[in-house]
């Protein structure tokens, strides 16, 4: 398993990172045409691997910083914080952020994955669709209905368990479906449950990801808005005491006075 300092181009050695602005808006005509070709050609190489059961944690890492990489070069500006905090720890832990849009499950596995192994939460039909299912199935995902909720927090606590024990770290999106709007009253706390019956940290992760929008009809292929800049933030891992209550309630405050500080409350659904 390679280790961080095998990986090229890892931007989280640094707490910062900034598209570099020689990166900026190299596109010839529409953006959105541009990206959704390469995307496809990354996508569609990446699935053949998988095929081949050839899809390792480095070539997910290397799909990732592709995408990242054709939505900087499309004009898509970046600016990640706090990455410091992923090496702060040893050992796997759950990553619990909000969900925007398709770009944080893009992107996240070439922030995170150089550091931890990780999989992530994601709903049972993605592993058959065209694009996504093979590479999806191949990366250990914990999979959800999102139809019986007793059911899906059975299967998250049961294979979130295995994936924990093998070291793997979880990103979970506790929203129902990706939205703009951060609904703190459906933002559940199974990510702060999964981390204190494994006994491993929480680590928030405040997001605004809406330059790549949700589709009306395809919801992975919406509007690519160069205009708007993408953030991440990651806070200081947090152990889980007591019932959970107060760390959930901390994960929610990250996530909301991040989406202020971006001058975006208009987005905040108490």
């Amino acid at each position: 398993m390679k280790r961080v300092n095998e990986y090229h181009n890892v931007i989280s050695n640094k707490d910062v990172y900034k598209t570099p602005p020689e990166k900026k808006g190299r596109f010839i005509f529409n953006p959105a045409f541009q990206f959704y070709v390469n995307l496809i050609r990354i996508l569609s190489y990446s699935n053949l691997l998988a095929r081949k059961n050839l899809f390792d944690r480095y070539s997910f890492v290397k799909m990732s910083e592709l995408i990242m990489d054709q939505l900087e070069r499309v004009g898509i500006q970046f600016e990640i914080n706090g990455m410091d905090n992923l090496r702060s720890f040893e050992g796997p832990a759950v990553f619990i952020g909000n969900h925007m849009s398709t770009m944080e499950t893009a992107i996240l596995p070439r922030i995170v994955g150089p550091v931890k192994p990780l999989v992530f939460v994601t709903k049972e039909q993605l592993n058959s669709t065209l694009l996504f299912g093979p590479i999806n199935s191949a990366r250990y995902p914990i999979t959800v209905g999102r139809e019986n909720a007793r059911e899906d927090l059975m299967q998250v606590m049961t294979q979130g368990a295995e994936r924990l024990k093998d070291g793997r770290s979880i990103i979970l999106f506790p929203q129902r479906t990706r939205s703009s709007i951060f609904d703190v009253k459906n933002f559940n706390s199974l990510g702060i449950k999964l981390a204190k019956r494994n006994n491993v940290p929480v680590v928030p992760i405040a997001l605004l990801t809406d330059a790549w929008a949700n589709g009306k009809f395809i919801k992975d292929l919406g509007k690519i808005d160069t205009s708007k800049k993408a953030f991440l933030t990651f806070g200081k891992p947090i152990a889980i005491s007591g019932n959970g209550a107060e760390q959930h309630q901390e994960v929610i405050n990250f996530i909301t006075s991040h989406l202020k500080e971006w001058g975006r409350e208009d987005l905040i659904l108490d």
